[in-house]
């Protein structure tokens, strides 16, 4: 059996609400096991057979869009994925700032976001903020209370990037292990 986890876009904010138990009951009716939700930011771990991916994603996609009454999307990172993902994390605790990975489904868009990255928040040189890329992923760091407004984060909330990222603070994606 394969382990994954799925992170939600969207849900808690701006009037979509997804409770946590009503959520681990719905991975639990599209037949999936081990299902744990963590935190109430869309975050679920489970297990299944299923081997195709992009048909996994978009029938969770279709039953939490059925469910919840929301144009739902998700990226779908395998566990043993996300666990390499959180080793790699690159920068230094620092308890003055953030600690954040930004995820992407689209390759294009994970190339625009890293350009976007490398010219508003360039790495390793410290600063108030920095980015650098991982394996498919995004790391970056920015001050504590500034997670909204710093140039990288006003870039991230484009709407050309809302269909296809999401952002999880490293502690997040730590509990999830």
């Amino acid at each position: 059996m394969a382990r994954f986890v799925a992170l939600l876009r969207g849900v808690n904010v701006n009037g979509i609400t997804v409770k946590s138990a009503e959520l681990g009951a719905l991975f639990r009716s599209l037949g999936f096991e081990g299902v744990r939700t963590v935190l109430a930011s869309g975050n679920v771990v489970f297990e299944t057979d299923a081997r195709d991916t992009a048909a996994l994603k978009s029938t969770i996609e279709a039953a939490l869009g059925e469910r919840f009454g929301y144009d739902a999307w998700i990226v779908l990172v395998p566990h043993d994925r996300l666990a390499a993902v959180v080793a790699g994390y690159p920068f230094p605790d620092d308890e003055a700032a953030h600690p954040y990975v930004v995820f992407t489904s689209d390759a294009d868009v994970f190339a625009e976001v890293t350009a976007v990255a490398a010219e508003l928040a360039p790495a390793p040189a410290p600063a108030p903020e920095r980015a650098t890329p991982g394996d498919g992923v995004l790391y970056w760091q920015c001050p504590r209370g500034s997670s909204t407004d710093t140039p990288l984060a006003k870039a991230l909330a484009r709407a050309r990037y809302r269909a296809t990222t999401t952002t999880r603070n490293l502690r997040t994606l730590q509990k999830l292990l």
